[in-house]
């Protein structure tokens, strides 16, 4: 009988970056993932990582910003389960790639998408580890109000996501 314990992965994210993690299933991710950023977002700055999980079990990774392409390598490592890939990105935010994303054929799952403090559940067993779920940012303090609702309206027009 299998035992399972829990572990949670603190996740970095430096200034100016934001994280997506999520769950892939063929050692073509990291070059179509690629492909994908650089063409749904000029000027994209990235770092991609994903673990391979039968074969050779290398950490594969692609990427045209070397700071961000390393941090990707350590996180999944330290995530170290099967089929993840960790992509951190700058110059462009989630919501600018997460459509075409979701679109790669290998992707089977987005985990997490942020900018926010992240740490990601994982479940480990005889077999390896896997992602169990992530914790992204912190607990609400409350439910807007009026005038929040109005800073809302009024942030998103003033970044130009709406009109």
């Amino acid at each position: 009988m299998s035992q399972i314990t829990f572990e949670v992965i603190d996740i970095p994210i430096p200034q100016g970056t934001n994280v997506i993690i999520g769950h892939s299933h063929f050692i073509k991710t990291v070059e179509d993932i690629y492909e994908t950023l650089v063409t749904s977002v000029p000027g994209i700055r990235f770092g991609l990582a994903f673990n391979e999980a039968s074969g050779k079990r290398l950490i594969r990774f692609e990427g045209n910003d070397d700071e961000l392409t390393k941090l990707a390598i350590e996180v999944a490592k330290k995530i170290g389960a099967g089929h993840i890939f960790v992509l951190y990105i700058r110059n462009a935010w989630p919501i600018n790639v997460l459509n075409a994303l979701k679109h790669v054929q290998e992707v089977v799952q987005i985990y997490a998408a942020t900018g926010n403090p992240l740490q990601v559940v994982v479940a480990n067993t005889n077999q390896g580890r896997g992602i169990v779920g992530v914790i992204d940012g912190y607990t609400p303090l409350g439910v807007e109000s009026d005038e929040d609702k109005k800073e809302r309206y009024m942030f998103l027009r003033r970044i130009g996501y709406k009109k």
